[in-house]
Order: C-alpha cells, then structure tokens, then sequence
C-alpha cells in the first residue's frame, strides 16, 4: 500500500529518533563501562611569543667629568648658582652672541622660582646641571640620606620647572664637595657628575682683569671645564669677563663643547 507524502515524513521522522535513542544507549552504556574514546585532535603547541627587545639603558659614569665630548681642543663653560632674573639673561645674551652653549648647574629652588628662565635656557639649546637645594658645601661630611635629598628633589623641581622639554644631564656638588655616595646616586638618577679644572674666582668680585688672568693661565692645553657664576650676588663682573673670554676661546682656536657624558 502506497503512503502519502504525509505519512511518509512521519515514517522517517520516527526512524530517525529511534536511531537517535539507541545511539544514545548505546554512548550511555560506553560510558557507564567507561570504554575509551576517541582522542580530541588539538593544534600543535606553539611556542609563546618572545618579547620585544628592550631598548639598551646607557650607563651613566660615576666618575667626575672634566673632559668635552668634541676632542681635547675644546672648552667646557659652565655657570654656576642660578637662574637669577638679573644676570641669567644677561649671561645668555653674551652666550648668544659668541655662538657658545654652556651647561647651567641651577639650585632647586631657585630653579622652582623661575621656570621661565629654566625654559629659556633649555630653548636656547643649553644643558642643565643639578646643584642641589641648598648649595651646603659641606654636603660631603652629612648622611647619605641628606646627600640623596639635596640631590633628587633638586633634580625634580629643575625638570618640573623646564616644563618637561629636557632632563637634568649632570650633577655639580656644592664646592666640589662630592663623596663616593653622591656621585652614585646622581649617576643613578642619570646624572654624570661635573667638575671643573679651571675656577674663574669670579664669585670673588676681584675685577674682570683679575678674572680674565686666572681663565688665561689655568686653561690647559688640553680640554677645559671653566667655572662661572650667574647666581648669588652681582655678577657684573662675570657678565664683562665673558665678553672678553669667549672671543678670546675662539681666536685661540678653542671651540666650545659639552662635558662628556657616559
């Protein structure tokens, strides 16, 4: 007897569950008997992904810097006790007009005080230089966690005050007054330490004669880190020695240059 479309779908549906239900017995009974299954393929395991390079640090001396980046003919100058709103600018206009870049070794809070001389400093292309917070020359003979304080928040408020546009490249101790401890924390917050070989003594007042000589004699014929003021007094006489003295670098055939760094 022929079945109608109808019932021939019923027919197969029904066949169809019932294969399902004794497929299902039978998975139940399987694993009732805990038989084993086939086993689940799965991707090979690949190996984690290595991590990017990390980019070298460049290690920063604790050795104190004398030396210029640009070969033994050259000068460092270096200005000292600032900024001041009286002789920094005029400090930098006579640096302007002989083509010299200087590294500027600004106390803290002075630099907190006149960010806006700090700015221009930075602008202008020159370098900046921790000088602690309190200029305490006798820094060497306290404890490592006074030297650490003097050092670093110096070093914050100085970069707070560049605005972010530069970073302080060096430490200068008050009077030369370094110790095994300053040195290495200044170099590990970055800062190489700086000294100076020629000291101009014009934080003395004696005369831009006076200045003009000593600059003269103590040069040495090779390299050169000269020590000037822009802080802490009139610095008239400063202002008028370095219109004498760069000229001067430039006929002798003693190109300006940076401490050296690392």
């Amino acid at each position: 007897m022929k079945l109608k479309y109808g019932a021939q779908a019923v027919v197969v549906a029904s066949a169809l569950a019932l294969s399902g239900v004794v497929w299902g017995a039978a998975e139940l009974v399987a694993s009732e008997r805990h038989e084993p299954t086939a086993p689940v393929a799965r991707p090979k395991d690949q190996p984690p992904a290595a991590a990017p390079p990390r980019a070298p640090v460049a290690a920063v001396s604790q050795e104190i810097a004398h030396a210029p980046e640009s070969g033994d003919d050259a000068v460092n100058v270096t200005i000292d006790d600032g900024p001041d709103p009286v002789w920094t600018p005029k400090v930098l206009d006579v640096l302007r007009e002989n083509g010299v870049k200087a590294v500027f070794c600004m106390i803290g809070p002075q630099a907190a005080a006149h960010p806006d001389l700090v700015r221009k400093v930075v602008a202008e292309g020159h370098r900046l230089c921790d000088h602690t917070m309190s200029h305490d020359t006798g820094m060497d003979k306290k404890p490592v966690p006074y030297q650490r304080k003097e050092i670093l928040d110096a070093k914050r408020l100085i970069e707070q005050a560049a605005g972010g546009t530069a970073k302080v490249e060096y430490y200068r101790a008050p009077g030369g007054a370094f110790t095994p401890d300053s040195r290495r924390i200044a170099a590990e917050a970055g800062m190489r330490p700086l000294g100076w070989n020629v000291d101009s003594e014009d934080y003395k007042r004696p005369g831009t004669r006076a200045i003009l000589a000593t600059v003269r004699g103590e040069l040495p014929t090779s390299g050169g880190t000269i020590l000037f003021h822009d802080g802490g007094g009139n610095r008239a006489q400063t202002v008028a020695a370095l219109n004498d003295i760069l000229p001067w670098l430039k006929e002798k055939g003693r190109p300006t240059s940076f401490p050296v760094k690392n």
